[in-house]
């Protein structure tokens, strides 16, 4: 309770901007069990969206897929939805949260519970509020090469309209947009690593370059750099099973 208590004083003097600041610097330490539980004693869109950030960082560093903890991040997800659909934020940790865990369950299960479906439409809500956003727009063109990655580029197409090139725009668009980012940039080279390291060989090393060599911002940018270096190196020395053994890992993928 003590501890509740003095993450809930950084919410409450001065108003929503803030309680924005203090959420995320209780986020930005690592502290992945107090930012749920100041999130949502926040009970605002921004709040449950942190919340949602969190379970998703601590999700995904664990050593082996949790579905537990993926399902509490698109429930905390869906909670900032619904206290505000034009909040990007709560838009883009649902996409997350069930694109991995479609990894888990399966296509065939993803499918049937519509999680391409929702995932883009959590991503279009998202733009469609933030057209900048870096993180909706590298998640939607993760999206596209996922849809790809698993039905081929032809059943993409014709079931959701997914496209290789696509994805690569919205990847563009996102180093663009943001060009230091540790985690838009690290992501963006782990996707094309899990579809194709060899065609994407020298766009995947840009990407993890510089995601190593940017400023990271928390605890969770930190914990990415360090994969993106090992993962680097994999790929320089051409150990392809062992790149390919950490990529899915890293994409929480059951071993």
């Amino acid at each position: 309770m003590r501890r509740l208590a003095l993450l809930l004083m950084l919410l409450a003097p001065i108003g929503a901007a803030a309680a924005d600041n203090g959420l995320y610097a209780i986020y930005a330490s690592g502290d992945y069990a107090g930012a749920e539980q100041a999130g949502v004693a926040a009970h605002s869109a921004e709040g449950y969206a942190i919340a949602a950030r969190a379970a998703m960082a601590d999700a995904i560093l664990r050593p082996s897929p949790c579905l537990d903890c993926l399902k509490k991040a698109e429930s905390f997800a869906r909670q900032a939805v619904a206290a505000d659909p034009r909040y990007p934020d709560g838009q883009i940790w649902l996409a997350v949260s069930l694109g991995y865990q479609a990894r888990i369950i399966g296509i065939v299960k993803a499918r049937l519970a519509d999680a391409p479906e929702q995932s883009k439409a959590a991503l279009d809500a998202a733009l469609q509020s933030d057209p900048k956003n870096p993180f909706a727009v590298s998640s939607m063109g993760g999206w596209h090469i996922e849809i790809v990655k698993g039905g081929g580029s032809l059943m993409a197409r014709l079931l959701y309209g997914a496209s290789e090139s696509k994805a690569l725009q919205f990847f563009d668009d996102a180093a663009r947009l943001a060009p230091g980012n540790v985690a838009v940039r690290y992501q963006i080279g782990l996707s094309l690593a899990g579809f194709d390291a060899d065609k994407y060989r020298v766009r995947i090393q840009s990407e993890w370059t510089a995601a190593i060599h940017d400023m990271p911002e928390t605890a969770y940018e930190k914990a990415m750099q360090e994969r993106a270096s090992r993962m680097l190196a994999l790929l320089e020395k051409g150990e392809q099973a062992g790149l390919v053994a950490m990529v899915r890992q890293y994409q929480g993928y059951p071993q």
